[in-house]
């Protein structure tokens, strides 16, 4: 074979062998694109936030880093019912849109993440000294229940919050526990069973659930313990 066509052939071989990084990183580019815009696609539209699967996601990451320090919180905003009823759904939703950036901001201003979990609740999961749980979570009640200005009306929230603590819970880590924990408690606060900042015990993580659900909300016809 000519030398001249071997040179040929070795640089087309050369040239490909060097084309497939290029086409590889094109390709994970294109890949991380896509997957921005599907996370971008699943924030909820009304408060930007995520949803449920991110913020477990987050919790996982946290639990991985400072298992001591994780906390995950439900909150749930008490009386948008009756918002609804007399001002109008759209006034509701400037309610829930409020509560979820404080939510956010307050969640995002220590390394954590806030979520929308349907309707009027959210959820966040973010790492705390366990010493100072109950002033932040004081603070993030206040916050939460700071008056909202619409359209000549000052609402005025009021705001649920159950807290589940990793260190609280002996075993695995799970996220998924963590949550039916803090959504025990925070059911606890609402319904007066428990004062403003109870803490989930290890009961209220491994309550039963019927159907994926939380005794106690509409349709699982269990009573609560």
């Amino acid at each position: 074979m000519p030398a001249t066509t071997l040179l040929r052939q070795r640089s087309r071989t050369l040239i490909a062998a060097a084309t497939v990084p290029l086409a590889l990183a094109a390709l994970l580019a294109d890949d991380v694109r896509v997957r921005r815009q599907l996370d971008a696609a699943r924030k909820d539209p009304l408060t930007g936030l995520p949803g449920r699967d991110a913020l477990m996601a987050h919790a996982d990451r946290l639990a991985r880093i400072h298992r001591e320090q994780l906390h995950v919180l439900v909150a749930d905003a008490d009386g948008l019912k009756a918002v609804n009823d007399s001002l109008g759904h759209d006034v509701g939703d400037i309610l829930i849109a409020a509560i979820g950036r404080r939510l956010g901001a307050w969640a995002g201003a220590r390394g954590g993440l806030a979520a929308r979990l349907g309707g009027d609740e959210f959820g966040a999961a973010l790492l705390l000294p366990p010493a100072a749980t109950t002033r932040e979570l004081a603070g993030l009640r206040d916050l939460l229940e700071q008056p909202v200005e619409v359209g000549g009306h000052t609402l005025r929230p009021a705001v649920s919050i159950g807290t589940a603590r990793a260190a609280d819970l002996p075993g695995p880590t799970e996220p998924a526990r963590l949550m039916r924990g803090a959504d025990m408690a925070m059911y606890r606060v609402k319904t007066r069973q428990q004062q403003p900042g109870y803490l989930a015990t290890r009961h209220d993580a491994y309550t039963p659930s019927v159907h994926g659900r939380r005794p106690g909300r509409p349709g699982t016809h269990l009573p609560v313990a």
